[in-house]
């Protein structure tokens, strides 16, 4: 089994989507239920979770019809305002729709480093314990100081880390600053981890197993496969990767493994955080 626990997508819109800037030519175009097929049939996966690209309700409402339409669609991981008075009555909008799994803010956008802290934006991730509902933390590496705060303030909120935090990868030493970060956040029992994305965060032009390994060791180490699942970022990663050059790569890095170690990585984690059928 094979499930990608992190891919988007979109009809292409440069209205709709304005963070796909000018050095995102391979992204300027329609990521649909056909092309999601197609990486399907190609790669052997058995289920996909979608995640929102854009902070918008209509996009959550059209990604869920879509999951009704597409059987490899197992979960949907959508937005809503959280910092909203409204956002319970938002939440209750989508919360019995039984595709939608999650709920995602795109922090790393967000100028102020401490908005993650915010009082309003905390008072309505507060709301999604009593919903059965996952956030999925996007940030920056120079985000986590505030993120672990966050993280530790809502313990009753399952998450799940992005891109395990989007360090910058430069090829030469690890960030000690991101290790110890990473692992201040594995400490915490709510929260699990994508290995996905970290090819479009090397700096260079080329990248290769070894430059992902360190970062591997550092997430496998801190997570365990428990809490650790694989994600592709599709087709986000299309400026750096293809798809199956990516799954090829984790599938590498996960070979001295346990089965049951490499079931968890692959299916059992992100089945069991997002509560997939």
């Amino acid at each position: 089994m094979l499930i990608d626990s992190h891919h988007h997508l979109w009809r292409y819109s440069a209205d709709e989507y304005p963070w796909i800037d000018d050095q995102m030519i391979a992204l300027r175009q329609d990521f649909w239920h056909a092309e999601l097929n197609e990486i399907a049939d190609q790669h052997g996966v058995d289920g996909f979770v979608t995640v929102q690209a854009r902070q918008s309700i209509a996009e959550t409402e059209g990604l869920l019809q879509l999951a009704d339409a597409q059987a490899k669609i197992k979960g949907v991981v959508g937005w809503v305002d959280f910092r909203s008075a409204s956002v319970g009555d938002q939440l209750d909008r989508f919360a019995a729709h039984p595709k939608l799994k999650g709920l995602r803010h795109v922090v790393q956008d967000e100028p102020d480093d401490e908005f993650i802290l915010g009082s309003e934006f905390n008072r309505g991730i507060g709301t999604l314990a009593s919903r059965g509902l996952v956030y999925d933390v996007l940030i920056f590496a120079r985000q986590l100081r505030p993120t672990i705060k966050f993280v530790s303030a809502h313990p009753d909120v399952p998450m799940v880390l992005d891109h395990i935090a989007k360090p910058v990868i430069d090829g030469n030493t690890v960030d000690l600053q991101w290790r110890r970060g990473i692992e201040q956040l594995a400490e915490m029992p709510n929260l699990a981890c994508k290995f996905s994305g970290l090819a479009t965060e090397v700096v260079g032009d080329t990248w290769d197993i070894e430059t992902i390994r360190p970062y591997w060791d550092i997430v496998l180490d801190a997570f365990s496969p428990d809490r650790l699942m694989f994600g592709s970022d599709w087709p986000v990663c299309l400026q750096r990767t293809e798809y199956g050059h990516w799954l090829d790569t984790v599938r590498q890095l996960a070979d001295p493994l346990s089965t049951a170690e490499q079931a968890n990585l692959f299916y059992a984690t992100a089945k069991r955080v997002y509560d997939l059928e």
